[in-house]
């Protein structure tokens, strides 16, 4: 018997855990998931957007809009820096980080001196912001190569009932 043909590529796979990571987010309007891969294909790490440990989600706000400290901004941990900052331990040098959004400047900041030299994102959505200019730059004077997935498959489905398996 073959092996089957429709098994999903490398990058589809660790996608695939960022954005099951992403699940985890109780930020209700954008979840955010990162998977960082050595280059053995082995995962390293995964993150997603949320409160630091020990602050309680039902404790601050999720708002997107108002007076600074009564929104998100100030409080949440992005995915990407908590992925690198969950990473139990050995070097990231030379790893390859997935993750559905593109960075911000802050996350950027973190790839890069952590040592990451690939991004693999899906969407771009804020590319033109000050923000998202500033992270390519940075990227770019940092040598990180920057990849825009396409994916072959339009979804990928978790099945969780016992006889699937």
């Amino acid at each position: 018997m073959p092996k089957r043909e429709d098994y999903i590529s490398w990058d589809e796979y660790f996608m695939g855990i960022a954005l099951l990571s992403a699940m985890r987010s109780k930020d209700p309007n954008t979840q955010v998931g990162a998977c960082i891969v050595n280059d053995n294909n082995k995962i390293m790490s995964v993150g997603y957007n949320g409160l630091p440990l020990g602050c309680d989600d039902d404790d601050f706000p999720w708002a997107r809009e108002g007076a600074p400290l009564d929104t998100k901004y100030p409080f949440v941990c992005h995915a990407e820096l908590n992925a690198i900052l969950n990473h139990a331990g050995g070097n990231l040098s030379g790893c390859k980080i997935y993750v559905a959004l593109f960075p911000c400047n802050e996350c950027a900041k973190a790839i890069i001196q952590c040592g990451i030299k690939e991004v693999v994102y899906l969407s771009d959505k804020y590319a033109d912001t000050e923000m998202n200019l500033a992270s390519k730059r940075m990227f770019e004077a940092a040598g990180v190569k920057l990849t825009k997935m396409t994916p072959t498959h339009d979804e990928l489905v978790v099945d969780l009932r016992e006889d699937h398996v």
